[in-house]
């Protein structure tokens, strides 16, 4: 058995640069690390229980079947940051039929970003009986 001792999302955007930005910046992530130099240096975000790395460049986007889920602790507020930060809305917070509270944001490559709200009363929070 594989025993992972930590974990990252690795990104290779087509603008390093504008996407530092857009995590860093628009989405004020925290810098874990940083590595390299010039513009297609690494740069190692936190994110909550993991990390996201930007580093070095790609031609294309990445392949569409590539999301990333951010839990926050209010959507509509996240909602209210965002926009105002001038993040791409796909859509705004929504209690979704199994209970989440979810809203979907896209990163500047347009990889689609669910920010969700796990509401007190949800089963990820609280299991009866136990």
């Amino acid at each position: 058995m594989v025993h992972v001792l930590s974990s990252r999302t690795l990104l290779r955007p087509t603008d390093p640069e504008r996407t530092r930005a857009f995590y860093g910046e628009a989405l004020g992530l925290q810098i874990a690390r940083e590595f390299g130099t010039g513009p297609e240096r690494g740069t190692v975000y936190f994110l909550g229980g993991g990390f996201l790395e930007v580093s070095g460049r790609s031609e294309r986007p990445p392949a569409p079947g590539l999301q990333l889920w951010f839990q926050v602790a209010d959507a509509a507020a996240a909602h209210e940051e965002l926009a105002a930060a001038g993040v791409t809305v796909l859509r705004p917070p929504v209690k979704e039929p199994w209970g989440l509270v979810e809203m979907w944001i896209a990163d500047p490559d347009g990889v689609r970003i669910c920010v969700v709200q796990v509401p007190d009363d949800h089963p990820l929070r609280y299991r009866p009986g136990i």
